[in-house]
């Protein structure tokens, strides 16, 4: 098949380009002319290795010009592209294994790693049972032609290391809509300039700053996730030129601790037309505190676009397309109940109010469009009206058709041409309000951390045994919450529990409530732990025998 993303290679505009950060504070340049080139030139390199249409390629590489080279030489060459993350801080044995994990589902024809993550390549490969050796990226003498493209662009795996990974089958049908969607909702223009410290083997770095610019051979200035955290001032300077961006909260409240005005001295940031906020849940105070810095160099609240996606819907579900500030609203915790109306108790558009709006307060995610569709439904799939909890429901030609290989989802499940995303949710004045996972995840920076991993952890940490602990991702305005439910009546090791979730989730912002008791656990006929029915019942005072630990 043909698709429109790759054209870019047949037609290349030598009069833009990318430019990649390098270590020493400046930027690397190369044209799509030359680069298109080198793609060619990779695609026949892998062509040589027996890759086909529609194999499956894995990628383990660092965010270069290489890297870029690589990917759209694996598109070229008409496989299917697989990135996996290079090793962060996650221990040596510990990343082997969750490669291995990816390797044994997507059956790669081709693993491709860079000279020093090619011995941790290895190690991956021979534990998936793989007899042959990581590739290293090179180019051939000759360029290939762009060879037909089988069905599926993209393998998305989850990026965390809590849970079996599974990875979303990507469509060249789906890629395409969403990369559409994210242009007209972003309010690209034809030259504007793109910046992204976001890492590529994320949907949102991927798909929203690097293939959607890319496609559209625009102007991207792009970082590694290491030259952010060293000096974001850097990506902030960008803007004097860039228009469009995206980050999670986090990025935009550390920015706000980290950067000192004088570090922008001169800049213009007028300009900035999109920065994008999605990822996990969105707080007020950390988008205000970003934008009192900024202000005084032309930045403007309505830039801010709260948005709501996830890998198994492509990546954008909703964003706010209308120029107006974020809304945020304080919604009662109390009135938390599937199928039921959620009270408002406060809102305001985001400015000064916003500061210290943390816990409890959330921002709309925009409005749904025709194209991707959402619903609220209750627990037995029925559409909910406007202002009620419960699951937020995605269709549309962005709906990814399943998990690859054969893998489940824990609560995500794709049911007729449609995603049920596993995430609580209400629409308010039209817009989408998102609280987070249902029961079986929680969200830190962007990583998914399953509960059933915790539930084995704390377990192990105070001798109960794993059925006798059970653990729910609980709903919340803008924050990250669990419940832990103990059959038990000792709790001395509740301080050693709290420290090791602490420790293991590395946000100590999460908030964790203990119950413990005879007789908590709730379970469904197959044996399954009833999470956000049993966090309800204790939350109304109807769980017979159980007690807070404070």
């Amino acid at each position: 098949m043909t698709t429109a993303l790759r054209d870019w290679l047949d037609k290349p505009n030598a009069e833009r380009g990318i430019r990649l950060a390098t270590d020493g504070g400046d930027w690397d340049y190369r044209d799509y002319g030359t680069l298109a080139s080198a793609v060619r030139r990779t695609a026949a390199a892998i062509i040589e290795q027996g890759v086909r249409p529609g194999d499956v390629v894995c990628m383990i590489l660092p965010t270069d010009f290489t890297c870029i080279e690589t990917y759209f030489g694996v598109w070229a060459a008409g496989a299917t592209v697989c990135l996996i993350t290079p090793p962060l801080f996650q221990d040596g044995d510990d990343y082997v294994a969750h490669v291995a994990a990816i390797l044994e589902q997507a059956k790669p024809v081709l693993t491709i790693a860079s000279a020093d993550l090619a011995p941790l390549a290895d190690r991956a490969m021979k534990a998936a049972g793989m007899e042959d050796d990581p590739w290293q990226p090179r180019q051939a003498e000759n360029e290939a032609a762009v060879q037909e493209a089988g069905e599926l662009a993209l393998l998305q795996f989850t990026s965390g290391s809590s849970g079996a990974p599974r990875g979303v089958m990507v469509t060249w049908d789906n890629l395409e809509s969403n990369a559409e969607l994210i242009a007209r909702e972003a309010g690209f223009a034809e030259d504007d300039t793109v910046a992204s410290w976001l890492p590529l083997y994320h949907d949102m770095g991927l798909i929203g700053c690097f293939l959607t610019p890319i496609a559209r051979q625009a102007h991207l200035q792009l970082m590694r996730p290491d030259h952010f955290i060293r000096d974001p001032a850097r990506w902030i300077r960008c803007f004097a030129e860039a228009r469009h961006t995206a980050a999670p909260p986090f990025a935009y409240a550390y920015v706000a601790r980290r950067v000192k005005p004088e570090q922008l001295e001169g800049v213009d940031l007028s300009g900035w037309k999109t920065a994008i906020i999605g990822a996990e849940p969105i707080d007020p105070h950390s988008l205000e505190i970003f934008a009192e810095l900024l202000e005084p160099f032309g930045f403007s609240r309505t830039a801010f676009k709260p948005a709501f996606g996830m890998a198994e819907t492509t990546l954008l579900v909703t964003m706010d397309e209308v120029v107006r500030d974020p809304l945020c609203i304080r919604p009662d915790t109390a009135s938390f109940a599937f199928g039921e109306p959620v009270r408002v108790l406060e809102q305001h558009t985001l400015g000064p109010r916003s500061k210290g709006a943390k816990t409890g307060w959330t921002v709309g995610c925009g409005t749904p469009q025709e194209d991707v569709p959402v619903a609220i439904v209750n627990d037995d799939g029925t559409e909910l009206p406007a202002g009620h909890l419960g699951e937020i429901v995605v269709g549309g030609a962005s709906a990814c058709p399943g998990y690859y290989a054969g893998a489940e989802g824990k609560s995500t499940r794709f049911i007729d041409d449609k995603v049920y995303t596993g995430d609580a949710g209400f629409f308010h004045e039209g817009q989408l309000f998102v609280l987070g996972r249902m029961g079986d995840s929680i969200k830190v920076r962007g990583r998914s951390v399953y509960v059933e991993d915790l539930e084995a952890k704390i377990a192990e940490t105070t001798g109960l045994g794993k059925g006798r602990i059970v653990v729910a991702a609980v709903p919340g305005a803008g924050e990250k919450r669990l419940a832990l439910f103990a059959e038990t009546t000792d709790d001395s090791w509740a301080a050693d529990v709290r420290e090791m979730l602490r420790r293991r989730l590395g946000d100590d912002r999460v908030e964790v409530t203990i119950a413990v008791g005879s007789g908590l656990i709730q379970r469904t006929s197959s044996g399954k732990p009833r999470r956000r029915y049993m966090w309800e019942r204790l939350q109304a005072g109807k769980m017979e025998g159980a007690r807070i630990v404070g």
